[in-house]
């Protein structure tokens, strides 16, 4: 009886375990009650300068060290927060290619909607993994001590936000969800509604 009784926690511990690896594994990231809705923790974002000469010049900006989001050469950015080891972002990744496809086709909309994605608890080395692995055309950016994540309120990968670069460069968040947000073509047009620029 003991014998039989022992043998059953262990397995309770076993499947607890693996739950907890498997939630682990999938997702990578915490949710926030809040996720942030506000412009401030966007603000003060500093991520490093792309050394490839093409993505430096898609974002607009020039040197090295870091930069800060309204720096960027837009009037809206999409911020997406992804991880290597998260599946949505797996298969969320053709749908987010194809959306930076659609805007890049049109040159009024190229010149004003960057995209950018920020890997939570991601290395660089995980980071170029995901971007070649899913061939990822805009620039993504290593958080490997979750310090951005914790900034943005712990959110569930994939996330992604839709900002406003106002005239005197600030940022004014008009869009914050959690998951995959379905076809491009009918994200880009939530993307030029909320932003203004439909």
């Amino acid at each position: 009886m003991k014998n039989t009784f022992k043998k059953i926690i262990l397995i309770l511990i076993s499947i607890f375990g693996m739950l907890i690896m498997f939630g682990w594994l999938f997702h990578p990231v915490t949710a926030a009650d809040k996720p942030p809705v506000k412009r401030d923790p966007l603000l003060r974002i500093r991520l490093p300068v792309p050394k490839d000469i093409g993505l430096k010049s898609y974002l607009g900006i020039s040197g090295n060290g870091y930069f800060k989001i309204p720096q960027i050469k837009a009037s809206t950015v999409i911020v997406e927060i992804f991880s290597l080891y998260c599946p949505v972002c797996q298969a969320t990744a053709p749908e987010v290619n194809a959306l930076y496809q659609m805007i890049e086709q049109v040159p009024d909309l190229k010149e004003r909607i960057k995209m950018i994605g920020i890997g939570a608890g991601n290395t660089v080395l995980e980071v170029n993994t995901f971007k070649e692995k899913y061939k990822i055309p805009f620039p993504l950016f290593p958080d490997e001590e979750f310090k951005i994540h914790k900034e943005l309120g712990e959110v569930r990968t994939p996330y992604f936000f839709i900002v406003k670069i106002t005239r005197d460069r600030t940022l004014e968040v008009v869009y914050s969800k959690e998951g995959a947000f379905g076809e491009a073509e009918t994200f880009l047009q939530q993307v030029l509604k909320t932003s203004g620029l439909k």
